[in-house]
């Protein structure tokens, strides 16, 4: 294992305002107003419903994107707990294989003993890097682990069963794109440059914090709901506005098509921003329009790549390290699509 995070020396960056965050909220939340207006000044037949309407439609999707998504959110962060101040230090290390590959692989199994998805999984992996786990271990874990957790697998199963391989093209293509990204980022010349300034700050607080495990749980439980509670909700607001802005027609117009229908399905697999354990049902309903690997590509971008997620992910890792995930994920579950279409 590496360093542990939190005995790195940090030079922490100027904390943002609270008046500065604001506007910034402000600002976003003004812009999809100006826009709903916008359209519907300037293009009245581009949607069926009226505005007000189509405002508390997506009112009504982000309050359930948040509500879906916060108790995996408090399990994550229990387990991040748990994982940091009650697991003694070197239990978790010295089963974890030397080898780097084999430790990413072992690692990417891991969710298949943590009932939670990706939501919580962020929290869970904020643990795991402030005990010392390197960066590219925990993307491996977070890319594989809402994908092959069990209650995914279940309820991918009940949805689609073993037809058009579905179920099987999830978890092969999962595990492997998961260990990719991990390798990808293993070869990277400095680790702490892929972590935000603010994570780092984190890292020092936690590992300043004194006393019994009881006051160190208790402390580290406000300092990650402070840092990911305000991300969770903005990124809700945000599916929840980008979903009444595209209409859903315009995706299901090019769901015949192999590759556009590949493209349309992962593209839908951001906007929706649903929670893993439940998005497979979701995906059944355009199984009669869409080609099995578009659905496939749906089931294995949704849960790493989603607009919710994005929030989440940027309080711990650099945008450019978000981007770099995107252009891997996207290309690989693009690429895993067109050869289930092609074997189906």
């Amino acid at each position: 294992m590496s360093v542990a995070t939190t005995s790195r020396s940090v030079a922490p960056a100027p904390p943002r305002s609270g008046a500065t965050r604001t506007l910034v909220g402000l600002g976003v939340g003004a812009v999809v107003i100006a826009a709903l207006f916008l359209i519907d000044a300037f293009a009245p037949t581009f949607f069926t419903a009226p505005l007000p309407t189509r405002a508390q439609d997506g009112l009504t999707l982000a309050l359930s994107v948040l509500i879906e998504s916060l108790p995996f959110v408090v399990l994550g962060v229990l387990l991040s707990i748990i994982v940091q101040v009650w697991v003694p230090p070197g239990a978790i290390e010295r089963w974890m294989p030397r080898t780097p590959w084999a430790r990413r692989a072992v690692l990417s199994l891991l969710g298949m003993f943590i009932p939670v998805c990706e939501c919580g999984n962020v929290p869970f992996a904020r643990g795991l890097l402030m005990r010392g786990f390197r960066v590219s271990d925990t993307l491996t874990f977070l890319v594989a682990a809402p994908i092959v957790n069990p209650i995914v697998i279940i309820s991918t199963h009940a949805a689609f069963g073993f037809s058009d391989g579905i179920l099987v093209a999830r978890l092969i293509g999962g595990f492997l794109i998961a260990n990719l990204v991990g390798w990808l980022y293993s070869r990277h010349p400095d680790p702490d440059k892929l972590l935000t300034e603010r994570f780092l700050e984190t890292c020092e607080i936690v590992v300043q914090e004194r006393g019994g495990r009881g006051r160190r749980s208790l402390a580290q439980f406000v300092v990650e709901l402070r840092s990911v509670m305000p991300a969770l909700i903005i990124g809700s607001l945000i599916a929840g506005a980008v979903q009444v802005l595209i209409p859903r027609s315009a995706l299901l117009a090019i769901g015949s098509d192999p590759a556009l229908s590949i493209a349309a399905m992962m593209l839908l697999a951001v906007v929706v921003s649903l929670c893993s354990n439940v998005d497979s049902f979701f995906a059944l309903s355009f199984a009669s329009t869409f080609t099995p690997g578009s659905i496939v590509a749906f089931l294995v971008v949704g849960p790493v790549v989603d607009l919710k997620l994005y929030a989440l992910l940027r309080t711990t890792f650099t945008t450019r390290v978000l981007v770099g995930l995107t252009a891997v994920v996207v290309l690989s579950a693009f690429a895993l699509g067109t050869v289930v279409n092609l074997l189906v």
